[in-house]
C-alpha cells in the first residue's frame, strides 16, 4: 500500500468500490433505523431533521435541505411530521420573514438522544480493529467524493 496519490484512472476505479459499498450500507442502515423507529416514533427523515437541530441549533427548512442534500419539500414534510409529534416547534425568524426557524422541543431532544444512544451501542459492535487513522481516511475520502457533487441541485 503506497502513500502517493493515485493516478486519476486508478482513483476512479478505487472510488467505484466505495460507491458500491455506500449504497447498500445506506439502504441497510435506513431499514434498521425504520425497524427501530417505533421506539421513538422516528422515521429516517424525522431523525435526520432532529439530529441536524441537535447539532446546529434552530435552522430554517432551506438550511436543513442544503445541509442534507434533500429537497425543501421533503424537509418541510419531515418538519411537519416532527411538529405533529411535538418533537419540534416552528418560530418566527427575525432574520427572514418568510423562512421560519425550526427548533427542537424537550421531547424532540429526548427522542434523538435515545435514538443516538441506541445507534452508538450498535456501532460499537463494528469489528475489524479499526484505528482512528482508518476512520479519518474514510471520512476524508467520503468528504472529497461528496464535494465532487456539491453543485448538484436537490430541489
Amino acid at each position: 500500500m503506497t502513500h502517493e496519490p493515485l493516478a486519476p484512472d486508478d482513483l476512479a476505479l478505487r472510488l467505484t468500490e466505495v460507491f458500491d459499498l455506500v449504497g447498500p450500507l445506506y439502504r441497510r442502515v435506513q431499514r434498521k433505523v425504520e425497524q427501530s423507529a417505533p421506539l421513538e416514533g422516528l422515521s429516517v427523515g424525522v431523525r435526520a431533521v432532529l439530529d441536524l437541530l441537535r447539532e446546529h441549533g434552530p435552522m430554517t427548512v432551506p438550511q436543513m435541505g442544503r445541509a442534507q442534500a434533500l429537497s425543501r419539500q421533503f424537509v418541510q414534510r419531515m418538519v411537519n411530521d416532527a411538529a405533529a409529534q411535538q418533537f419540534v416547534e416552528v418560530l418566527p425568524n427575525p432574520a427572514h420573514q418568510r423562512s421560519s426557524l425550526v427548533r427542537l422541543t424537550d421531547d424532540g431532544r429526548a427522542a434523538i438522544t435515545a435514538a443516538l444512544t441506541r445507534e452508538r451501542a450498535l456501532l460499537r459492535q463494528v469489528g475489524g480493529d479499526l484505528t482512528d487513522a482508518d476512520v479519518g481516511a474514510c471520512v476524508r475520502v467520503l468528504t472529497e467524493m461528496l464535494r465532487l457533487f456539491d453543485h448538484v441541485e436537490v430541489n
